[in-house]
């Protein structure tokens, strides 16, 4: 399934490698969270399972893979768009995370920036230390649409939109890719004018309480406080449907706790962890 979607074997000077033992190393590693030295030996070299992570993480490549598995399973018929909903998790990060080199802007560079690079490294210091936080939206079928990594410290109202704006599940037997869900599920922390504005603009239903503080203000404010948001109890308890999907998600001892230096080599190992929830019947 994921042979199509890799680079080719092979090509100037035998660049790659058997790409089967690499990603099942990836995998192994991202499952176990152990140190990239101490991979076992039938994975072959760390460095060369590292590096094809590394670089895939950068080129998008590990990007590219969820939208073709999920396109086939649009296909199938086993995505759930009836409910998506929009959650996030803090994961903590270890003292190996930190210290990552400030890049050199006097020096220029042949190559392009790294996808999902970030100049702060997704990294922020809360009382507990530095943690990261992932942000996602994930269907009803308990898997990942998409997914972003910001800093711990930042809210989850700001970061709506752009996780939203990354659900593009391509149509094989043509047509426009498909970004917008039959509905939208979140917690207190996502009601906002902006992003129910948002909702509406692109006609999705939403189903988000509203804190008792905003309720409090738009009756304060009379016929210009704008009409009561509605809620629909029902719809709402499926909001354990992406609360679960973290949960699976967090079972990789790599994604529960960030290890690595680089935000975007971090977003490849989530990625990678979403890919292996696509993959199981």
């Amino acid at each position: 399934m994921l042979e199509p979607h890799l680079p080719a074997v092979g090509g100037r000077g035998g660049r790659w490698g058997d790409h089967r033992r690499v990603i099942n190393g990836v995998l192994f590693r991202v499952r176990t969270g152990l140190p990239w030295r101490d991979l076992p030996e039938r994975y072959g070299s760390w460095k060369t399972v590292y590096e094809r992570h590394r670089r895939w993480s950068a080129d998008g490549t590990w990007d590219r893979i969820p939208q073709a598995v999920q396109a086939d399973a649009d296909l199938s018929g086993r995505i759930d768009w009836s409910m998506v909903g929009v959650d996030s998790t803090s994961c903590r990060a270890h003292r190996h995370a930190a210290g990552a080199r400030k890049a050199r802007p006097r020096v220029p560079k042949k190559r392009t920036t790294p996808r999902h690079h970030r100049p702060d490294e997704g990294l922020g210091r809360s009382r507990g230390g530095l943690t990261c936080k992932i942000h996602l939206a994930g269907e009803g079928g308990c898997r990942p649409m998409a997914l972003l990594v910001t800093p711990g410290q930042w809210g989850d109202a700001p970061q709506m939109i752009e996780v939203l704006n990354r659900i593009r599940v391509p149509r094989p037997l043509g047509g426009r890719p498909r970004t917008r869900p039959g509905h939208i599920s979140g917690d207190k922390a996502y009601s906002s004018r902006r992003n129910r504005r948002y909702l509406r603009r692109r006609r999705i239903k939403h189903t988000i309480p509203e804190p008792r503080d905003q309720r409090a203000n738009r009756r304060r404010s009379g016929s210009t406080g704008g009409r009561p948001t509605s809620f629909d109890r029902g719809r709402y308890r499926r909001g354990n449907e992406v609360e679960r999907t973290i949960n699976r998600l967090k079972n990789s001892r790599a994604v529960a706790t960030r290890y690595g230096k680089r935000a975007y080599v971090f977003h490849g190992t989530v990625t990678a962890a979403a890919i292996r929830l696509w993959l199981r019947p």
